[in-house]
């Protein structure tokens, strides 16, 4: 566990907050436009995977505000020592 305070969550939160306001101003703006005359159980489903998709990039930016590394660091077994 780090002992210090890093730049990188600040940043981090800032990043996905303004990432989160633009995705959801596009998604409001253009998804009516796109699929506003579907099923009600077609829209539903869309919203659905956009309302979830977003969180695909999220354990990267996690991973990097903990680590500063993009990825996931190897973590040896104990059979590896």
């Amino acid at each position: 566990m780090r002992e210090t305070p890093t730049w990188r969550i600040p940043v981090g939160i800032i990043g996905l907050f303004v990432f989160l306001m633009v995705y959801g101003v596009l998604i409001a703006r253009y998804a009516p436009d796109l699929i506003g005359s579907w099923h009600g159980a077609a829209q539903t489903v869309v919203y659905l995977f956009l309302g979830l998709i977003w969180l695909l990039p999220l354990r990267p930016l996690l991973i990097w505000m903990e680590t500063g590394s993009w990825s996931a660091p190897v973590v040896e077994s104990k059979s590896d020592k």
